[in-house]
């Protein structure tokens, strides 16, 4: 019987650490997806399913009373906020933060377009115009804007900040007083995953 030497031995046990070193990301990864298991969902906005929100007739006009259909904007990623002309301090941070929002996408910025569904006839604050400068501003009735915008239970449409996608499809909705880094993250997402828009 032949015997092993100890120059045999250590390249048994050298071998069978590369086999461990390579075999470790498969079975790291197989305990990640099949023991723990990780739970909690990854966005921050609520997903709306698309089919059932795509952008209805709402008969918008912008501030000086021509027509001009949402779908006008179609091909571009829609930031939306509904709010009356008297805005009001939550909703001109929301504006604001549209903008900003916008403006952190660096290069994707020209995908996305910010968009204030005016849901009165009440004159706008010409100051807050200017701050948020590229933000179209349409005209809508509010019955029209309540009966597409899905609301948390308890809440209203000037709550939230909308996304609608390239196709014209509401696809999510952010929460109450949304953390713009954590929507930042979200339209991130969004936009290095869809080759659209």
């Amino acid at each position: 019987m032949e015997q092993t030497t100890p120059d045999q031995v250590r390249g048994r046990w050298k071998l069978l650490l590369v086999l461990l070193v390579c075999a470790s990301p498969l079975i790291f990864s197989y305990l990640t997806y099949y023991v723990i298991k990780p739970t909690g969902r990854t966005n921050y906005g609520t997903l709306i399913d698309p089919r059932q929100y795509p952008i209805p007739a709402l008969g918008a006009t912008t501030l000086d009373g021509k027509p001009l259909a949402l779908e006008s904007y179609k091909g571009k990623w829609l930031m939306l906020q509904a709010a009356p002309g008297e805005c009001l301090q939550p909703c001109k941070d929301q504006l604001v933060a549209m903008r900003q929002l916008r403006l952190m996408t660096g290069k994707d910025r020209d995908r996305i377009e910010r968009v204030w569904l005016v849901t009165d006839d009440n004159p706008l604050d010409t100051m807050l115009m200017k701050v948020i400068e590229g933000t179209h501003m349409l005209r809508v009735k509010p019955e029209a804007i309540n009966a597409w915008l899905p609301v948390e239970p308890g809440g209203a449409v000037t709550d939230h900040l909308y996304l609608v996608d390239p196709h014209g499809n509401l696809m999510m909705r952010f929460p109450k007083s949304a953390d713009p880094s954590k929507v930042k993250k979200d339209l991130g997402k969004l936009l290095k995953a869809s080759a659209i828009g």
